[in-house]
């Protein structure tokens, strides 16, 4: 498979509305001008909306529980509804016991939904792989919003997580944590990966738009 590009906007004061909104425009351009795969993640209020804009929009987290008699949850159902094509599963920001993963990868895939699991290290993700999901996103906790990548700081940690995964299941690994230049995309699709997920650095970018078609070029 190509190489992809996954978007986190996270909660950032930027990333609400139509800011978000606009980082979403700017994704569905530098995909179709690149040919790169480019998921985003948009805040959940401006999910309808954001798949108006991108059509590869994901939810940033979606609950393990059923429709019914619950109050403020997100389930799998609603992000199909909204028009997503998957969601984020166990960020380190909003991480979850392992069987609500097990349970969440299985029920979005029932529904016809893609799922992005991050992980904080090899060892988690080789469990994790058991599961089968679409894509695992290696992310050392420590790393996340440092401005250093994790291909950067820590190569061993892409390379063995892409090892333990694949002794288990063909699962492509994602990386992030960190990413912030084109370089270190470079770097991480040399490791082993087969993409990258990251947040700060596009959200918080002053031109994201150029940023973003600079590291779609470094993996076409």
């Amino acid at each position: 498979m190509k190489p992809i590009i996954a978007l986190n906007l996270k909660v950032y004061k930027e990333s609400l509305g139509e800011g978000g909104l606009k980082l979403c425009e700017i994704a569905s351009e530098v995909s179709l001008l690149t040919g790169v795969r480019i998921i985003i993640a948009p805040q959940h209020i401006d999910l309808r909306e954001a798949c108006k804009r991108h059509s590869e929009i994901f939810a940033q987290h979606t609950d393990s529980v059923l429709q019914g008699a619950f109050t403020g949850t997100m389930t799998a159902e609603a992000v199909k509804e909204a028009g997503c094509k998957g969601s984020l599963i166990n960020h380190s920001e909003h991480r979850i016991p392992m069987e609500d993963i097990e349970t969440l990868v299985k029920r979005l895939r029932e529904l016809g939904l893609e799922s992005i699991v991050c992980t904080k290290d090899a060892d988690e993700s080789a469990l994790v792989a058991k599961f089968k999901p679409d894509y695992i996103a290696v992310e050392p906790p420590e790393l996340i919003g440092s401005g250093i990548s994790v291909s950067t700081a820590k190569p061993e940690v892409v390379t063995s997580t892409v090892q333990k995964v694949k002794a288990v299941a063909n699962v492509p690994v994602l990386c992030g944590a960190g990413v912030t230049t084109p370089s270190d995309v470079k770097k991480a699709v040399e490791l082993g990966s087969e993409g990258i997920l990251l947040a700060s650095a596009f959200v918080k970018s002053s031109d994201p738009k150029t940023l973003l078609m600079q590291m779609a070029e470094q993996i076409k």
